[in-house]
C-alpha cells in the first residue's frame, strides 16, 4: 500500500472512499469533517441526530458519496472522548477506518489528518499514527490456507491511501511522520510474521535464516553460533533447555553500527523459545497451543534492527537472540539438575518450564563479555505477569531509574503501554538455592518479579531493562489494531528507544 500526503480541500478530494472523524458526543461536526458534511448536504449531522453515530472509540458508520463531494462513500470512524484522545487513539481510529474500507473492496483511500487541531497532535505525529494504525489494523496471516478459505477481503488489498491535509507545509510535516510510520508499522508486521508461523516451520534454524536475510538486505553484520559454537562458549543453561530437541539450538547475534567512533554498544536481548512444550514440568494441553509465541522476544529484537538500520540514528546496538525449542524426550534436562551458565555461574533447575531466564541468562553473560551497556531484553517470560497486568500492559523491570524511564518513555510513544513492577532485594531470598548459587524459580509468590531478578544477577552490575511480554506477545482475539495473533509488540518500543539513546 502507497501512502502519501497531499495538501488540498477534502471534500475535492477524488478518491473511492473517505475516511473522517469525530469525538464522541460531538452533535455538529467542525473541520474537515464539517466541510465533507457541508458537501454532503449534512449527512453526517442527520446521522448524529437520529442515534446512529455516538462517536466513541472504534465506531464507525459508512455513507453515500455524492453532492459537492468528490469521493465515492464515506466512513465517519469514532474517537471517543476528546479529552481521553492522544496517538495511540489515532492509531485505533486509522486501523478502524482502513478495516472499514477493506470491507468495501475498495483500492484507493483519502482520509482527514486525524488527531491534528482539535486532536491536539502536530501534523506529523498525527500522519505517524494514521501510518501505523492503516498498516497494522490492515495486517493478515492467512499464507496457508487455500484460496478458497481465504477471507475474500484477502483478494482485494487497499493500494493507495492519500492523508488529506489543509495546507503544504503540514503535507511536508505530514509526510516526514508517514515514512516513519511506516517503517515502525512494517519492522511490526514482520514480527508478527514470525510469531505466527507454525514451530514445525520456525525452529532455531528457520529464525536464524530469516534474521541472515533481514541483515542482508540492510546491510548489518550478523553472526549465527552453532551447537558446537555454543558449547565452546560454554553456555551450560542454553544448552540444557536444548537437551531434549531434535532440532539444534542458534545463537543470534546482529550488529548495528550507527556510530564507528564510539566503543560503546547497547544491546536488545530477545529471548527466542520457538516452541514450549514445558519441558518435563509439561504445560497442559490448552496452555501448550500458542507456544509457538514463546520466540515474540527474538522476533521483537531482530525486526526492530531492521527497522533501526533504515533510520540510521548515530548509536551502536547489538541483537543477540538465543534460540532453541523446550521438548520432553529421554535426553530432556531434569528437574533436579545443575548447570552453568556462560559465566561459570550454577543454576539449580527446580522448573523446566522456567526455561526463557535459563537461555536470556546465557545471552546476558554474552553481553557483559563483550562489555555492552546497557542491556534491554524482551521475553515472553512468566505467567505470574499475565496474571498481574492481563494483556493490556507489559511488565517493566529495572534497578537503573534513569534507563527504566527512557525505556517506559518509548513504550508510551510507541502506545505499547508497560506497567514498572518492584526489584526489591527482598525477592532475591525466593531463589536462593541451597545447593547452586541460584536456582530458576523461587515460590509461588512474586513469580514476575524473581523472574527478572533471576535475569539482574547475571548483568553483574551492567545498566539492565526487563519487559516481560506474555501478556501482550500474542491475542486471541482482534483488539483495536491487533488481530488474533502475534501483535509484534516491543518492536516500536525499541525503535523509539534506540532513537533516544541516540541523541544522549
Amino acid at each position: 500500500m502507497k501512502i502519501k500526503a497531499v495538501a488540498g480541500d477534502i471534500a475535492g478530494h477524488k478518491c473511492e472512499a473517505l475516511i473522517v472523524n469525530l469525538f464522541e458526543g460531538v452533535k455538529k461536526p467542525g473541520g474537515a469533517t464539517g466541510a465533507v458534511d457541508s458537501a454532503l448536504g449534512g449527512a453526517i449531522s442527520k446521522l448524529i441526530a437520529r442515534g446512529e453515530f455516538s462517536g466513541r472509540k472504534g465506531e464507525t458508520a459508512a455513507l453515500p458519496g455524492g453532492g459537492k463531494l468528490a469521493a465515492g462513500r464515506v466512513i465517519v470512524v469514532g474517537l471517543g472522548k476528546k479529552e481521553k484522545f492522544d496517538a495511540e487513539a489515532a492509531r485505533a481510529a486509522a486501523a478502524a477506518g482502513m478495516v472499514r474500507a477493506r470491507s468495501m473492496k475498495v483500492r484507493g483511500v483519502g482520509a482527514a489528518l486525524t488527531g491534528a487541531g482539535a486532536g491536539g497532535l502536530d501534523p506529523e505525529t498525527a500522519a505517524c499514527a494514521f501510518a501505523e494504525g492503516a498498516i497494522l489494523g490492515l495486517y493478515k496471516f492467512d499464507k496457508y490456507k487455500t484460496k478458497d478459505a481465504k477471507d475474500k477481503t484477502s483478494e482485494v488489498g487497499i493500494s493507495e491511501l492519500a492523508i488529506v491535509t489543509n495546507d503544504a507545509a503540514a503535507a511536508r510535516a505530514a509526510g516526514k511522520g508517514i515514512k516513519l510510520g511506516e517503517i515502525l508499522a512494517n519492522a511490526a508486521n514482520a514480527a508478527r510474521d514470525l510469531v505466527n508461523e507454525p514451530p514445525n516451520v520456525m525452529n532455531p534454524a528457520e529464525l536464524a535464516s530469516r534474521a541472515r536475510a533481514m541483515a542482508k538486505k540492510r546491510g548489518l553484520k550478523t553472526t549465527v553460533f552453532g551447537k558446537k559454537d555454543i558449547e565452546r562458549m560454554k553456555m551450560g543453561a542454553l544448552l540444557a533447555v536444548n537437551q531434549g530437541s531434535v532440532n539444534p539450538p542458534a545463537f543470534i547475534v546482529i550488529e548495528y553500527k550507527g556510530d564507528p567512533k564510539s566503543k560503546k554498544t547497547a544491546a536488545f536481548i530477545g529471548k527466542g523459545i520457538t516452541f514450549d512444550s514445558g519441558g518435563l514440568s509439561l504445560k497442559p494441553p490448552n496452555s501448550m497451543e500458542d507456544m509457538k509465541s514463546d520466540m515474540s522476544g527474538a522476533a521483537a529484537a531482530i525486526e526492530a534492527m531492521d527497522a533501526i538500520s533504515q533510520l540510521a540514528p548515530k548509536i551502536n546496538i547489538t541483537a543477540i537472540i538465543p534460540a532453541t525449542e523446550n521438548m520432553p524426550d529421554g535426553g530432556a534436562v531434569r528437574v533436579g539438575d545443575i548447570v552453568r551458565a556462560m559465566n561459570g555461574r550454577a543454576i539449580e533447575i527446580l522448573n523446566t518450564d522456567a526455561e526463557g531466564r535459563l537461555i536470556l541468562a546465557d545471552a546476558i553473560c554474552y553481553a557483559v563479555s563483550k562489555g555492552m551497556s546497557p542491556i534491554v531484553d524482551l521475553a515472553t517470560l512468566t505467567g505470574a505477569c499475565v496474571v498481574a497486568l492481563g494483556s493490556v500492559r507489559a511488565g517493566l523491570f529495572s534497578t537503573d531509574d534513569k534507563l527504566a524511564a527512557r525505556v517506559e518513555a518509548a513504550a508510551d510513544l510507541a502506545g505499547e503501554r508497560v506497567w514498572r513492577m518492584p526489584t526489591d532485594d527482598d525477592y532475591k531470598e525466593f531463589i536462593k538455592s541451597d545447593i547452586a548459587d541460584i536456582k530458576n524459580v523461587g515460590n509461588r509468590y512474586a513469580g514476575a518479579t524473581t523472574g527478572s531478578l533471576f535475569l539482574e544477577y547475571f548483568t553483574d552490575g551492567t545498566p539492565w531493562a526487563h519487559l516481560d511480554i506474555a501478556g501482550t506477545a500474542y491475542m486471541d482475539k482482534k483488539t483495536g489494531y491487533y488481530v488474533k495473533g502475534g501483535t509484534g509488540t516491543g518492536v516500536r518500543t525499541l525503535v523509539r528507544l534506540a532513537l533516544d539513546m541516540a541523541r544522549g
